[in-house]
């Protein structure tokens, strides 16, 4: 038996973890969702460790798989208003379950006698993952634009883009970038009628909104399965559902449409592959994770928590509708909220979203830089930081309210970063082919993004993100694209020893 350091390896790896950003305590506001109850971390954890060694490829031989995905569907089910011939699966996340009612959606038309390519409409801000969709399983996606100002698509131009071509229409509930709640019912009468698919992208809404409101207390328009014509929704587990990455649940209605998102093979000489998922073999972790979440919190828990995001929501919208120079996009749906400048105050008031942002980051509060965005119609969405609020947040507003103000008081008036000097350093020609690895890597290094020579890691981001993402809003989409591709992959590239 080969011998080892438990401790120094377990050492190592907590001083790795400590270089990251904090998941816990509400300081970065994306990407991890904090419930703030430790003991449901802990009850998550155990059960992934009581499941370490099932393989989730085969339910028939790990039978809890079976009974732990069972059990999730029908909660999620319950909880998005299906009927009885709602059916789906729990995948490894978001990605996943959109992928996978797009491979459906495309297959379906297809069976439906659908000819060549098929198409997919969606609003701008339908998540990217519909764009890898597109591209790995050669659909034509076909954007359409948003209002400018508050994020929120016309339905008739959704409408207006339907044809006998089209396998599937996606809306979203509400969409990531601007929280927009995409119009739901108009589209999906308009599908329904034509006899389009239409998917609901709830990947981040899906297990708060049900127990949401507006501002007011009013309902939120339907965007479930109450509303006819509505195939499938996403809803990912691990996001208000406080489940460990990656899990997430697309459910669809009707058994013969699910079962076209299968893949099936007995045409080899091992054993018959039968799956419903992109994976394999796969981990049951976080299918466990999910399960035993669920059982502990249950709806009533769930609707507590939800309630928490919103107080918090809330109270941060006023906050930072208060900050001079600021707004929020739009009127926001769920725990999201897009920040902009507010270009009605004279210059000198202003507040460029992005370096607000990096202030708040030299504070300790992580929030998200997006880039402002040329529509098809020609209009332009605007550069905004996002922040994801999550119900730990509320017991920290008030340390989060003092951030965000002396951020803002401090770049008030300083205007967004003008990337002319940035694209001056770049080589000419840049855009006319594409890159090979070390051409990309010299440009990286040309723009500041590469580390030093001594440093393990091979490529960094900068201290303030503000002139990097001018810099992504300014070069054309396919070479930022490249280069964004050699950054993250000489991130992970192993280092000379």
């Amino acid at each position: 038996m080969v011998a080892f350091d438990s401790a120094a390896i377990l050492g190592r790896l907590a001083a790795l973890r400590a270089a990251d950003a904090p998941t816990h305590g509400g300081r970065v506001l994306s990407y991890v969702y904090d419930s703030g109850l430790a003991e449901v971390d802990e009850l998550a954890a155990q059960a992934m460790r009581l499941v370490q060694p099932v393989n989730g490829l085969d339910p028939t031989t790990f039978t809890s798989v079976a009974v732990m995905e069972r059990e999730v569907l029908g909660f999620a089910r319950e909880l998005l208003h299906g009927a009885d011939d709602v059916v789906g699966s729990v995948t490894s996340g978001g990605t996943e379950s959109c992928l996978l009612a797009v491979k459906t959606a495309r297959d379906v038309w297809r069976a439906a006698g659908g000819t060549g390519r098929a198409r997919m409409v969606a609003p701008v801000t339908v998540h990217a993952a519909f764009q890898k969709a597109a591209h790995y399983f050669d659909v034509d996606l076909e954007l359409v634009s948003v209002h400018p100002e508050t994020g929120v698509v016309d339905a008739d131009a959704i409408v207006g883009r339907l044809g006998a071509d089209v396998a599937l229409v996606v809306v979203s509930a509400p969409g990531y970038p601007l929280a927009a709640l995409d119009p739901v019912e108009a589209v999906a009468a308009a599908c329904a009628d034509a006899g389009i698919a239409l998917h609901v992208d709830a990947c981040i809404g899906g297990w708060i909104l049900p127990f949401w409101r507006n501002a007011d207390g009013s309902p939120l328009p339907l965007w479930d399965f109450r509303v006819p014509g509505v195939t499938s929704i996403s809803a990912d587990l691990h996001k208000f559902g406080y489940a460990p990455k990656g899990a997430s649940v697309l459910l669809q209605r009707g058994r013969d449409r699910q079962r076209m998102q299968y893949f099936a093979t007995t045409g080899w000489p091992g054993y018959p592959v039968v799956n419903p998922t992109m994976l394999g073999s796969k981990s049951a972790g976080a299918l466990a994770a999910s399960w035993a979440i669920v059982q502990a919190l249950g709806a009533r828990g769930f609707a507590e928590l939800a309630e928490s995001c919103r107080r918090a929501t809330r109270a941060l919208a006023d906050i930072i509708g208060d900050i001079d120079g600021l707004r929020i996009v739009g009127d926001p749906v769920g725990p999201l909220l897009a920040v902009a400048t507010d270009e009605s105050v004279p210059p000198e008031r202003r507040v460029d979203p992005h370096h607000w942002a990096d202030r708040a980051g030299r504070r300790g509060w992580h929030l998200q830089l997006q880039p402002g965005l040329v529509q098809p119609d020609g209009t332009r969405l605007p550069h905004t930081t996002h922040l994801t609020i999550t119900p730990v947040t509320e017991e920290r507003v008030d340390e989060l309210e003092a951030a965000l103000r002396a951020s803002a008081d401090e770049v008030r008036g300083v205007p967004a970063v003008d990337p002319s000097a940035m694209l001056g350093a770049l080589p000419p020609g840049l855009a006319d082919g594409p890159l090979d690895a070390e051409t990309a890597w010299g440009v990286l290094q040309a723009i500041g993004l590469a580390g030093a020579s001594d440093d393990a890691s091979g490529a960094t981001l900068p201290d303030e993100l503000a002139p990097f993402l001018a810099l992504i809003g300014a070069l054309p989409r396919p070479l930022t694209e490249r280069l964004l591709i050699e950054l993250l992959a000489r991130i992970v590239e192993p280092t000379e020893s």
